[in-house]
């Protein structure tokens, strides 16, 4: 992976297959990155991070098949590259997921349920739980059509939790949110992405 430079902005890349990367795009902006979308394997070349937005994760996944990215993406994350997958891309980063299994990226050591939290009329907003990992005290979490986490492996993180569930979990390099981060004015995990 790049290193970035002293005062370089991080180069950062949204897959732009399905979903909200315009919304990620310009919260990767307002976080300090050049950004730019993500639909080739040579799009890869030179980044520092990358982001799975949500969407539907069936055609995300088909997506990702047809343009043959499964296994740069997992070449590019194995190398160093940051990853950040947010609700279906959470899914797609996952070991495993249920309840209509896509094929994964198999990055993050834990299985993701997909609409866990029901439909699109069952999305709601919350306040992340008060416990929470430094930096992330206090986070309002957007939630629409959300998988949730679980079987988290040994060595993963969970940084945030919703009424006892995680919602914000990170193994190394790889960054996953159940919310949507980049529908609200929040940045943290998107500087999460881009400098931790």
């Amino acid at each position: 992976m790049p290193q970035v430079g002293q005062g370089a902005k991080p180069r950062a890349g949204v897959l732009g297959i399905q979903g909200a990367f315009q919304k990620h795009l310009e919260a990767l902006e307002r976080a300090g990155a050049e950004a730019r979308l993500v639909l080739h394997k040579e799009d890869l070349d030179g980044l520092d991070a990358l982001v799975l937005p949500g969407g539907e994760s069936t055609t995300m996944a088909k997506g990702l098949d047809r343009l043959g990215l499964y296994e740069p993406i997992q070449a590019w994350a194995h190398a160093g590259g940051r990853i950040l997958g947010t609700c279906a891309g959470a899914i797609l980063l996952a070991r495993s997921c249920q309840n209509h299994p896509v094929r994964t990226l198999g990055l993050i050591d834990l299985r993701a349920a997909r609409n866990a939290y029901g439909s699109q009329v069952d999305s709601f907003t919350a306040v992340a739980d008060a416990v929470a990992a430094p930096g992330f005290e206090a986070m309002r979490c957007i939630f629409i059509r959300a998988p949730q986490l679980e079987t988290p492996g040994p060595a993963v993180e969970v940084l945030l939790r919703v009424d006892g569930l995680p919602v914000l979990a990170r193994e190394r390099n790889v960054l996953v949110s159940t919310f949507h981060p980049e529908l609200g004015d929040d940045l943290r995990v998107h500087r999460a992405l881009l400098f931790d």
